[in-house]
């Protein structure tokens, strides 16, 4: 039985774990969550030292066939886009690497004509020498179609199911594949069946109650990890950016994570899970990144960009619009240089600024923590 078939039920009847963390998420002093980030700090020091994980998303194409009201991506929003070539995405990586990331997500929208067969496999090829963490961050597949990728070197994979309640996922997504509320919600299973040894999930929050949101999150994370044992996990709390489409989006005040919200949710995920890795991304501001860091956070991203070819200016040559699944030239005078990204980022520092922070503060940044010639047999 899958996650899926099982979801409403662990809902209604939780695991022990579950209630105590709903009990860690329902409202608190300022007292009650000063412990509980204390306990969090301690806990987080515990099993990863002072040390911060540090990756870099790469953005493969922006080409999608979802309608998704919230991403900037979304089919119909007539934006500039463009799909990168391998050497294109080789470029894109050589330039993280010579800025120190040995750890890259390559991310793509969900299109089968333009992110094709064979295309992921081939980056994969094009970059392993390079890049011995490669995470991917894509539509959901089938577990053969997952194995085959981990066999050309992919290790991670990435999957939010963007909102665990099921009613707003359906008005959000109103066409595409990704309208399928339960063959996204079963993707790490089928990730995992693959033989992903890492693998992330998290929620959109600002698209349901919060509280709903990280109450299955949490549920979701508990099953994983009863259940695919050998893979390693961790967990994302992304909250709503501006983005495409929705260039002035105000955050509903009875949907949206505010900033003590979000400090409780990461201690909560980090009391009851002391092993799971929990990701911090450019989304959120500088100031605010910088006081979570010591709180609970293990992996962050610097210095990124949404957009394809967003480091090096590649795949500016090829720009175009995409209506009904065609593609559309641009005139001369609707040109840009640069392709649509799929949200604004919000902490726009530099990695050195990063890396010269995390070690300011105590931490050691961590670039690499994985090489291949670990499984090796030889």
């Amino acid at each position: 039985m899958s996650f899926a078939s099982q979801f409403d039920q662990l809902m209604k009847e939780p695991t022990p774990l579950m209630r105590r963390f709903r009990n860690l998420i329902a409202p608190k002093s300022d007292g009650q969550l000063e412990t509980m980030a204390q306990q969090s700090q301690s806990i987080t020091r515990r099993h990863f030292g002072k040390t911060m994980r540090l990756f870099a998303p790469l953005y493969l194409s922006n080409e999608c066939v979802n309608n998704c009201q919230y991403c900037g991506f979304s089919r119909d929003n007539p934006i500039l886009r463009t799909t990168l070539t391998v050497p294109q995405v080789v470029a894109e990586a050589k330039h993280l690497h010579d800025l120190g990331f040995r750890n890259i997500l390559l991310v793509a929208g969900e299109h089968p004509k333009f992110v094709s067969d064979g295309y992921l496999q081939e980056c994969i090829d094009a970059l392993k020498a390079l890049i011995p963490t490669i995470g991917i961050e894509v539509g959901p597949m089938e577990d053969d179609q997952y194995r085959e990728l981990v066999e050309h070197g992919a290790e991670g994979l990435i999957v939010y199911q963007e909102t665990y309640h099921q009613e707003t996922y359906e008005v959000l997504h109103t066409a595409g594949p990704k309208k399928n509320f339960h063959w996204r919600l079963d993707c790490p299973e089928r990730a995992y069946a693959g033989g992903f040894r890492r693998i992330g999930i998290g929620a959109l929050f600002g698209l349901a109650d919060w509280q709903h949101e990280a109450t299955a999150l949490a549920t979701h994370l508990d099953y994983l990890m009863r259940h695919c044992w050998k893979a390693s996990f961790s967990i994302a709390f992304p909250r709503m950016r501006p983005h495409a489409g929705n260039y002035q989006y105000t955050p509903d005040p009875a949907l949206s994570l505010n900033d003590r919200h979000l400090v409780q949710l990461i201690t909560a995920f980090r009391i009851c899970f002391p092993q799971v890795s929990i990701v911090l991304s450019t989304r959120e501001p500088a100031e605010l990144r910088d006081s979570l860091f010591g709180l609970g956070i293990t992996h962050i991203s610097a210095g990124s960009q949404t957009d394809p070819g967003g480091y090096t200016g590649a795949g500016s040559d090829d720009l175009h619009l995409t209506v009904k699944g065609r593609r559309v030239e641009i005139s001369e005078e609707k040109s840009c240089d640069r392709a649509t990204g799929q949200f604004e980022i919000d902490d726009k520092r530099s990695v050195t600024e990063i890396a010269e922070l995390i070690q300011k503060e105590g931490f050691d940044p961590v670039w690499k923590d994985w090489d291949p010639a670990i499984l090796s047999k030889s």
